[in-house]
This record gives structure tokens, C-alpha cells and sequence, in this order.
């Protein structure tokens, strides 16, 4: 998984998130960053990643200045672990969405998914549950994303404008 990230003009630090498409079998209507599973032909997860980029939203890989791995994260329901990988592009990028995947994409600043947190009471499959979660505007982040964020803010949190 690739978690774009940039500054606006006006230095602003922004990540790219997706939203996958509502008639998904796995997590539809989510928030995520950009990812998928390793093909066989992938040298690496790093790779995988550039890859998952490109294929999802049109972020060809020369565009990406990997910095690093956020912490790998694991997911409940389908029972995954997620790595996720920290990349800098540059903004104003013009997304081509994988129409069979990706609903829309979703530039947002950090600052305002930072303050957009909230412990919330969600229901899935009938099952209520408490979980943090991110909101900006009507966008829930919550569930393996939410904990991605968490990390990346954890690390760049000193970064972000007051």
C-alpha cells in the first residue's frame, strides 16, 4: 500500500486516500490509500505498491520519492496484513482512476484528518462496535486505515501547521 503524501501551496501536507467503489465485494465504499496484493512478477512490497498506485489512481512510480514503511497493520475482517509504504509526489497530479476499484479520489489535508478524530460507535454486519476513526467532511476513515493514519500522524504529527 502507498500512502502519497504532499505540501500545497501553501505548505500544507496533504495525503491522497481513496474511495473504493460501493458495489465492491471486499470493503465497498471505504476509505483507503492506494494498494492491493503482490503479484508474482513484483521484486518486492515496495514495488507492490508502485505498482497498486499506478494500476488504482494513474501515479506513475517515477512520480513517487519513496521515504520509507509505516508499521505493518493487520486487518480483522479478511485477515490481512497491510504494508504500507510512505511516498512524496508532487501536487496538482491529474488521477486516472480504476473504474472496476476506485470511486474517487481523496486529497486531504493531515491537519484536518487529524482533527477530524473521534472514538465512534459504528455498526458493520449487523455488530456494533467502538473504534477510532477520522472524519473530514462526510469521509469516515476507520478500520486498518484509521490505524495506518494513526501511525503516520504519530510520525509527522510535529510536521502539521497548529
Amino acid at each position: 500500500m502507498l500512502v502519497p503524501l504532499y505540501l500545497d501551496e501553501r505548505e500544507q501536507l496533504h495525503a491522497v486516500f481513496t474511495k473504493r467503489r460501493d458495489d465492491l465485494r471486499r470493503h465497498p465504499g471505504e476509505i483507503s490509500f492506494p494498494g492491493g496484493r503482490r503479484d508474482p512478477g513484483d521484486a518486492d512490497l515496495t514495488e507492490t505498491a508502485l505498482r497498486e498506485a499506478e494500476e488504482e489512481i494513474g501515479l506513475g512510480r517515477e512520480h513517487v520519492a519513496v521515504l520509507g514503511a509505516l508499521q505493518p497493520t493487520p486487518t480483522f475482517v479478511t485477515n490481512y496484513s497491510i504494508y504500507p509504504f510512505v511516498g512524496v509526489i508532487d501536487p496538482g497530479h491529474e488521477w486516472a482512476l480504476q473504474p472496476n476499484e476506485v470511486a474517487l479520489v481523496l486529497e486531504l489535508a493531515l491537519a484536518d484528518v487529524r482533527d477530524g478524530y473521534a472514538r465512534r460507535r459504528l455498526v458493520r454486519r449487523g455488530v456494533p462496535f467502538r473504534t477510532d476513526t477520522y472524519c473530514v467532511d462526510d469521509n469516515l476513515i476507520w478500520g486498518a486505515t484509521a490505524r495506518i493514519v494513526a501511525d503516520l500522524l504519530d510520525r509527522v504529527g510535529p510536521l502539521l501547521a497548529e
